[in-house]
């Protein structure tokens, strides 16, 4: 995939089979049902294709026997099981702008669009597939319903129902979906949407967590650009490079896990952008060591500890190596060099 290009692809999480067992159904069984490797809730990471995503919820559909298995899923109470653009939506201020947050997160891994229309004081909420060449599971339209609604209540704190929900199926059992969403479900119309009240984009969040957003906010911030095109990897690799820095030296693996790579495709994109991973370490380590030792009050081996150094020797070899001189001399001459008074 070449960065800004739409990507087929969908990471499915781990906790999905977790989930599958706890209501008694065999992943086993779903996966062989839908033509997928066995082992695919072990490995998080693997990427599938819009196909493969929809075979996997007509799957859940069939073995589980459910027509609510949507709703189910999308209903999560344990915090540990949410997927972590459902978190960063929780800690927006207000629904509305969780939702703004949940359609751009879609956006990082998935061709997937999240619309939103603001109408005749209605809010209506839509999820497509850029890449169904099908009609869309109708689990995973309610399962994607639900969560929306599982964000308003569990971040208002309150019962945000929808006005209505209208659907493309044709009609056949809603009443399992009139309960849980608390209003008319409509079948055989035109598109899938979930339609709130206008006022309701504005209902605040009890959840508002403004220190998880700044946690989170950097790490989706860079997948968008790198999607975008706007960064390149190299970039990207030293962002996250420079962010992990401290007390500890970040392999490949964590970097390659940042950015939703395997070590080995990382690799692959660096080499062909000319660097490799340890060069990229090296010229952060030598940024921030400049950076720290500007800094009277750290002591070299406190400047050492912040590069993710195992003792202050290992350091002083390899800053000797960047700049011809021990770090304690080039601090001395920097210090000397800001102390003289500029040439008139």
């Amino acid at each position: 995939m070449t960065p800004g290009a739409m990507t087929n692809r969908f990471r499915v999480p781990a906790s999905l089979g977790v989930r599958l067992e706890a209501l008694g159904v065999s992943p086993a069984v779903v996966l062989r049902r839908a033509g997928l490797p066995p082992d695919l809730f072990e490995r998080p990471l693997t990427p599938l294709n819009t196909d493969a995503v929809f075979a996997l919820w007509r799957a859940l559909t069939e073995v589980s026997g459910r027509a609510d298995i949507g709703v189910v899923l999308g209903s999560e109470s344990r915090v540990e099981h949410f997927p972590a653009a459902i978190l960063a939506a929780l800690a927006a201020p207000d629904f509305g702008t969780a939702v703004d947050q949940l359609a751009r997160y879609k956006r990082l891994t998935c061709p997937e669009e999240v619309v939103q229309t603001v109408r005749a004081r209605e809010w209506k909420i839509q999820f497509r597939w850029l890449a169904a060449e099908g009609p869309e599971p109708n689990a995973i339209i309610d399962c994607s319903f639900a969560w929306v609604l599982t964000i308003g209540r569990r971040g208002t704190g309150q019962d945000p129902s929808p006005l209505r929900v209208e659907l493309r199926r044709p009609r056949g059992q809603v009443g399992v979906l009139e309960r849980h969403f608390g209003c008319p479900v409509y079948c055989g119309k035109k598109a899938n949407v979930i339609v709130f009240r206008a006022s309701d984009a504005r209902l605040p969040f009890v959840t508002k967590n403004e220190e998880l957003r700044a946690i989170l906010s950097p790490h989706f911030d860079r997948e968008l650009r790198w999607q975008a095109g706007v960064d390149s990897v190299v970039d990207l690799v030293r962002d996250v490079i420079r962010g992990g820095l401290g007390a500890r030296k970040p392999g490949i693996a964590e970097v390659a896990r940042e950015l939703h790579q395997s070590p080995r495709t990382l690799q692959r994109r660096l080499q062909s952008a000319g660097y490799s991973y340890r060069q990229l370490l090296d010229d952060a380590r030598r940024q921030l060591a400049r950076h720290h030792l500007s800094n009277p009050a750290l002591g070299l081996n406190e400047v050492a500890f912040l590069l993710g150094y195992e003792n202050g020797n290992s350091f002083v070899r390899a800053f000797r190596a960047w700049e011809g001189s021990p770090p304690g001399r080039w601090r001395r001459a920097a210090e000397n060099s800001r102390d003289m008074p500029a040439a008139s």
